[in-house]
């Protein structure tokens, strides 16, 4: 199953653009061209993209995705140092989670009181007047 870049950014929602950026940086491997000169993305193309949409959808940083990618290209020798910087992502990811938590409750309490502050001049609103 191979697909042209036109399929490729409908199915995972990135531009063309993105797909060429991504490819020329090095976040995705070489996609292979077929004799027109038209890339055509495999399979295992597409894993690639959609890892990396998702990586990049949680916030991990365009240059430790690259390092990956690199990492990845050198073999199963790289397996530990790729596991590594996953672990660290993580961690980062979990910290950046736990902050975001703190925040959403934070401005829950916000619009409650704003809601609280509604209903308190809604019973003024009811209230006769002397």
């Amino acid at each position: 199953m191979c697909m042209l870049i036109a399929e490729v950014s409908r199915k995972y929602d990135l531009s063309q653009d993105t797909l060429r950026y991504y490819e020329r940086i090095g976040l995705i491997p070489r996609v292979t061209r077929n004799k027109s000169g038209v890339r055509d993305y495999t399979e295992e193309d597409c894993r690639w993209v959609e890892f990396i949409k998702c990586m990049r959808g949680v916030g991990l940083p365009v240059e430790i995705l690259i390092e990956y990618v690199g990492l990845f290209q050198q073999g199963d020798e790289t397996m530990d140092a790729r596991k590594e910087l996953l672990i660290e992502q993580r961690i980062q990811l979990v910290t950046r989670m736990e902050e975001m938590k703190k925040v959403l409750e934070r401005m829950d309490d916000k619009i409650a009181r704003y809601a609280q502050t509604v209903l308190e001049k809604e019973k003024t609103l009811n209230r006769p007047q002397v």
